[in-house]
Parts: structure tokens; sequence; C-alpha cells
């Protein structure tokens, strides 16, 4: 499947290889233009919305297999061999699968806030719900939708977050398919281990890249390191740009 993207360089200043920019679940390629901003004048960045997100086409499968080919689709047409990758949660898990199908394309690999592991809770189901309450209501307006959200999530953050993605009364991202795919998405399926250095990014309040995942993260990623963002939680590079970019540059300089 091929998806959209945003492409973004300066050709004058350029010297390091395409970065590529891929979201997490209910997300778009939008909600990593910080990092995309603090690059784009040292690499070309490309910015994906995952399948079923954005303004990518819609598809009834969903897993990190297909979401990685997807990936490699998109690169290979845009003429990109050899890149740098940088995911945040489901993003970071598209981003280490594909250290999977093409470990001597990814050059360098950064995962933010995600651990290679299924995780038991399901985070998502109240979100959903006002997901799906917001589409029966047939409200039109963003200011509508938040009014039926705020009884549902007490975050207000996670409703503007949710918000970018509604227009003209529908939600880009494809809800049915993401609650039915689900289960492959908190899921995952262990990569043979990728022995380039690794950066883990994670957020001092998330709970996503516990110390309790060290064992099977490093049985996978052998020279994986972990930087710890204080104060953040786990849309770490929103809360913490400057401190994100920062780790994210040292770790490429290397």
């Amino acid at each position: 499947m091929k998806l959209n993207v945003r492409l973004q360089s300066e050709q004058s200043a350029i010297s390091g290889s395409p970065v590529v920019l891929i979201h997490g679940l209910f997300g778009s390629l939008d909600n990593l233009a910080v990092l995309a901003r603090g690059l784009k004048d040292n690499h070309p960045i490309v910015q994906i919305d995952v399948r079923n997100h954005g303004l990518s086409p819609h598809a009834t499968e969903m897993n990190y297999l297909l979401m990685a080919q997807d990936v490699l689709e998109t690169l290979d047409n845009l003429g990109i061999d050899q890149f740098a990758v940088i995911g945040h949660s489901m993003g970071g898990k598209i981003a280490m699968t594909l250290t999977a199908l093409v470990p001597e394309r990814v050059k360098h690999l950064v995962v933010i806030d995600m651990a290679p592991v299924a995780y038991p809770e399901r985070h998502h189901d109240t979100v959903f719900t006002a997901l799906n309450a917001v589409s029966e209501a047939g409200v039109k307006l963003r200011s509508e939708a938040a009014v039926i959200m705020h009884p549902l999530i007490e975050d207000e953050g996670v409703i503007q977050f949710l918000l970018k993605s509604f227009h003209q009364g529908e939600w880009r991202f494809n809800v049915p398919v993401l609650w039915q795919c689900y289960d492959n998405i908190i899921g995952w399926q262990p990569v043979p281990a990728w022995r380039h250095p690794t950066l883990f990014i994670r957020g001092e309040r998330s709970p996503y890249l516990a110390d309790d995942y060290r064992d099977v993260l490093l049985a996978q990623f052998p020279l994986a390191r972990a930087h710890v963002i204080a104060g953040a939680g786990h849309w770490v590079h929103a809360e913490k740009p400057d401190a994100v970019l920062r780790a994210i540059c040292r770790f490429f300089a290397l």
C-alpha cells in the first residue's frame, strides 16, 4: 500500500540520510512535525500517515508486518534505499518491525516511548467509546464533538489530540478496523536481534518503557541505549520537544 506522505528538505544544507517519521495510534503525520522541523536542515524528512490514519488508504487488515511493508513500498516508490526511522508508540513498533524486514537498510532506529512487547492492558477502550459516541451523534464541528467527549475522557490533551483527526463530521482514522485489530496493535511478535545502535526515548511518567521490559528489549536490540526525559509522559516529543531533539541529534552524530 502506498501511503500519504509529506516530504521536507533544505537542499543547500542536507548532509544526512533521509529520516522517516511514523506516528502512533489515532495520529497522523502532523504529530511528529516538531521533530521534522528540528531535523530538516540536515536530513530529508519523510512524514507518513500509516494505513487507516490521516489521508492514507483504509484497509480491513492491520498488523505490524503489513504496516511495515506499507512503509517500505512507499519508500521504494520515493527511491529511498537507506534511511533512519523514528517512531512514536505504535509507530515505534512499525519502526522496529522494519529492522526485521530490511535490516541492512535501516541506518538509525529511534523508538519513542514504546517497548518491543505485547501489552496486556487495553488503554484505549474509553477512547473508542468516545469516538463512536461522536460518530453516532452526527455532529459536524469539533466544538460539538468535544462536548460529547468530555464526560468520557478526562484528559483535555487527549481530546484535543483526537480532534485533530476530526474533519467535516468524520474521523480520518478508520475506527471500526482499529477496534477490530486492537489486539494486533497492542500485541507484538519478537523480531530477530538487530545488532546496531538503537535509541529508546522514554517519558519519565509513562509506563510504556518500564524497567520490567529491559531483558526482552535487549534480546531484540542488544546495542540499545535508553534516554529518559524528566517530567514527561507518553507524548514526550510534544511535552519536551527540545530535550527529545537534543537526544536524537546526539544519537545521529555517533
